[in-house]
Order: C-alpha cells, then structure tokens, then sequence
C-alpha cells in the first residue's frame, strides 16, 4: 500500500495524488497549476491506461483540470465524484478544453508570423466530452465498493457545491487503513453552502494549507464592507470590478447583493446594474438555482422553498456573448461588474480591468485568494502599472478586498478538524499550500497535537504499512520558466508520443501470457509500423 504525491506539494494548485493498493491504482484529483511553477515537476510514475480509478474532492481546476488530457492519454477508468461536483465539471472542463483551444489558436497565429513551431492545446473539447462520460455521480455519506477491499465515502467539505473530503478504506493482506483525503475545507458560515463536515476514523490524513499559517479573525459583516464600497464608488461615478472565481465566489456575492439590493442599503442607485460578464458563471449560476436541496445549507433550502432565488434580484444581468460583454463598458452607468478569472490570469476580466484600472472612481475588489505572481497579486501588491493585451496600464482605481470572505479553513479551523477524529492518525501529509506554508503547518501540527505529520515534495512516495518514505521526492526549485520552444513543437505534444509508447509496452508486457502465433503477429505489426517511420 503506497501514496505518491504528484501535485500541491509545497504549492498550492495542481493537486493529484496516487495509492496503489490491493493491485489497484488509484488517482485523488488531477488538478491543473494555475500560475507560477515553483519545483520540478515529476512525470506520471504509471501510464495513464493503468489507472483505475479518479477520485475527486471537487471542480475547481486546480483538481480536476487535467482530467480530460488525462483521458485522451488512455485513461478509461471511473471517475467518482459527487452529483453536484459531476454537474459542475460538465461546464467547468469544457470552459477549460474552449480557453486551450483558443489559446493555441492565438499562439499559432503569432509562431506562423515568427516561423516558430506549432503549439498543441493541453486537451480539446472532445477529449472534455469524453471524460465527462467517465463521471459517475456519488452521494455524501454513502459507502461505494470500487473493488475488492476498497471503499470510498464523499463527505461535506464546505468549500464549494459538492465539495467532499474523501475517505478511501483498503484491506490489504488481512491489514485495514483509512486514508482521508481533506480536499479544500470550506471557511465557517458562509453564504449557501453548509460548513465543512466532519469524519470519523482516520489511519492517514492528507491536509490541505492554503492557510496553514494564518487566521481569518472574527467574522467580518461583509454586508457592511460590501455597501461601504458600492456606496463610495457609485457616489463618485465609477464602476466596482470583481474579479471572481466563476463557480462559488460568484454565487456568494450574488446572495450578499441580493440581500443588500433587498434591504434597500444603497442610496441613491437603488436599481443598480450588476453584471455576470462570463459564461461559465452564468452557467454555473443556472446550476446553483437548481433543485440540488441536499447541497445547499438550511437557509437557502428555506428560501427555496418559499419560491426565493437566493441569487437573483433586479437588475441582474447575465452576459454571454461577446457583444454583450462589449456592451458593458460601452454603457456609462455605474455598475458592478464580476468576472473571470480570480485571479486575473484570462477571461473576460482582463478587458474589465483594462477599461477600469486608470480611471480613479472605480473600484477593483479582490474577493479570493491569489497566487504568487498572477496578475491579482501583483495589482494587490502595488503595481503603479501592468501590461494588458500589449498595452501598459496605469493602476489609478481604488484597490479594495473584502475581508474574512475566504472559501478556505483557516489554521485554527485546519487543527480542529484534525481533532475531530475519534483516535489520532499515525501520520498527517500536508499539502496545497505555499512553499514554506506546507512546512510550517505541518510543524504546527507536531507541535499541537503531538502527531506526526510531513510535507512532502513533488514525487515523494510512502509505504503505508511501514511507514518508510521510498522516495523524498523533488526538491528542485525551478530557476526559470521552461516553456519556451525555441522553434520546436511544444513538449506537450513529445509528451503525446512518449505516453503513447508506454501504453505501447505495457500492451507488449500483457502479451506474455499470449500464444506464439498471436505474439508474432503483433511483433510484425509493430515492426511494419518502425520500418515505416524509419524510412
């Protein structure tokens, strides 16, 4: 019984971990970075034709956004995730497949001027088509048998709809552990979503630590910051841009402007416009308004039942199209304007920014987490100017962040849950959280509640029936960005091939067992197949 940790070790996206068990190899997340790589990447110890399963905490890119690559490398195993999680990824990873389709569009059209070699797209939309059919759509609490000794249970995590922690149980040569998977643990409190539940029995635990290392205080009134800032910026004429998380942050604020718009605290702009200006929100949004009761907390259940959309009110504007996104700032009006991505690395946003960030009586207002070197934190950290399409900008708007509206447990909220178990784990893996937040978290750990607990790297590998770490993994920071192509096609697409040719000899390694007419034929067919290429 061995885990591997394949992403968000000591960084905080493109989460994916492995256990091999019972002969069986199983995938937790399979998560995409999202802005700059800080270690050397390992490659996939095993061939994506030898997965068996996909497990996944929830749809947020940062965990599932690699699946549909992962699938078109020969993948064809179940890929287990709750209803609500399952409904999500049918519009977040098609969204995904769109934006690198169309960035490879964008980076042919400047390699053909520059005689540079072709760029690949990581996936398409019908590799994403073809992964979502892999889905099977599982309920919170309930027990899922995937093999013989292996049992699977979602359980509420509090982060996102349909957000799960995951507990894998495997029996192995007479001996039974758990191994908890947090996922992303919601903050308390929040708006729609109920808090992060808690499990029972835990061998083995691997945490997340976005903030690992921080507390988020007491409960801010973020009714209160919210009208604050709409009140200033409306008074003064200009606009308030959010750039928002399309899926959860969007929704959030939709239920907090709904109630402000209801109770009548903006002065003056009673009827302001709010615009959606993505589709993927506007998607995601629809979801949100549906019938999935067992998803949603107390308060928006009662809501719903009596006939009130949480999220909807006057003057609520869902955009589109391009032409409608256009519109937007052709109109003068004071508005609100929420728009992808968080962190201002693509999207609809970037325009949003451009036409907003120079003029002095709009508002910026950062309401999540950005990552080390994306656009979001370098405007949060005080850039006088950026560069968007081409074009230096000057940052003269207001910069704001809402307070205390994190999607995530704080480290306080981390260590209780921890608790929570009935009898302490023999080792906490902690991971998804800055480099030397991963460390200090875990040390916390140690040091609280007298457990041991490790942050692994990437690749790092650990017998669970021993104990004994097989490999410490990567250690390597990487010193500078490694994807410029030098015209040559992109790696990805030498990837393509390489994995093609380790299906290929796992392929020749099960025909060991094959008749000697059926081994020389295939020895033919793939000699046929070198001559051909060699020529």
């Amino acid at each position: 019984m061995k885990i591997s940790f394949l992403g968000a070790a000591h960084e905080v996206t493109g989460s994916c971990t492995i256990i091999n068990a019972n002969g069986k190899i199983i995938m937790i997340d399979c998560g995409m970075e999202q802005g700059p790589d800080i270690y050397e990447n390992c490659s996939l110890p095993v061939l994506p034709a030898q997965i068996d399963y996909i497990l996944l905490t929830h749809s947020h890119i940062d965990h599932s956004g690699k699946i549909p690559a992962l699938v078109a490398a020969g993948f064809k195993g179940h890929i287990y995730s709750t209803e609500a999680t399952k409904k999500l990824c049918n519009i977040m990873l098609l969204d995904s497949a769109h934006i690198q389709e169309f960035e490879a569009k964008w980076r042919n059209r400047k390699a053909k001027r520059s005689g540079k070699g072709l760029y690949e797209p990581l996936y398409t939309a019908e590799d994403a088509k073809l992964a979502l059919k892999q889905f099977v759509g599982c309920e919170y609490n309930k027990i899922y048998k995937l093999a013989n000794g292996i049992e699977i249970k979602f359980i509420d995590a509090g982060h996102l709809l349909g957000s799960a922690s995951i507990s894998l149980t495997v029996t192995e040569a007479g001996q039974t552990e758990t191994i908890v998977f947090s996922g992303d643990l919601g903050n308390h409190s929040r708006p729609l979503i109920c808090d992060p539940a808690q499990p029972d029995v835990a061998d083995y635990i691997v945490i997340e630590s976005t903030y690992g290392n921080r507390l988020h205080g007491q409960r801010p009134d973020y009714i209160g910051q919210l009208t604050n800032i709409i009140q200033e910026t409306f008074d003064m004429g200009g606009n308030i841009i959010i750039p928002s998380f399309a899926i959860g942050r969007t929704q959030e604020l939709l239920y907090l402007i709904r109630i402000i718009k209801e109770q009548g605290l903006i002065h003056g702009h009673e009827n302001f416009p709010v615009y959606v200006d993505s589709p993927l929100a506007v998607e995601a949004t629809n979801i949100y308004s549906s019938d999935l009761y067992d998803y949603f907390d107390s308060e928006t259940i009662d809501l719903l039942k009596k006939g009130i959309n949480p999220i909807v009110f006057p003057n609520l504007n869902l955009s589109v199209t391009s032409d409608d996104s256009v519109a937007i700032n052709i109109d003068k009006t004071p508005k609100i304007i929420l728009s992808a991505s968080g962190m201002c690395e693509a999207g609809r946003i970037r325009h949003h920014l451009k036409h907003n960030l120079w003029r002095e009586n709009s508002t910026i207002l950062f309401v999540g987490y950005q990552s080390v070197g994306t656009l979001g934190r370098i405007i949060i950290e005080g850039a006088q100017t950026v560069k968007l399409f081409g074009e230096e900008i000057k940052v003269n708007a207001r910069i704001e962040q809402l307070e205390g509206i994190s999607g995530h447990a704080d480290r306080d909220m981390l260590l209780d849950w921890i608790s929570g178990f009935k009898k302490k784990p023999k080792t906490i893996f902690v991971n998804h959280g800055s480099d030397t937040v991963c460390d200090e978290f875990a040390e916390f750990i140690e040091e609280k509640l007298a457990i041991k607990a490790i942050a692994p790297y990437n690749g790092a590998e650990y017998d669970l029936i021993s104990g004994i770490c097989l490999d410490s993994g990567n250690k390597n920071k990487i010193a500078k960005p490694s994807f410029k192509n030098n015209n040559k096609k992109e790696s990805i697409v030498f990837n393509r091939l390489f994995n093609a040719g380790r299906r290929l000899l796992a392929i020749i390694e099960s025909y060991k067992e094959g008749s000697n007419k059926d081994i020389a034929k295939f020895a033919d067919q793939i000699t046929s197949l070198c001559d051909k290429w060699e020529k």
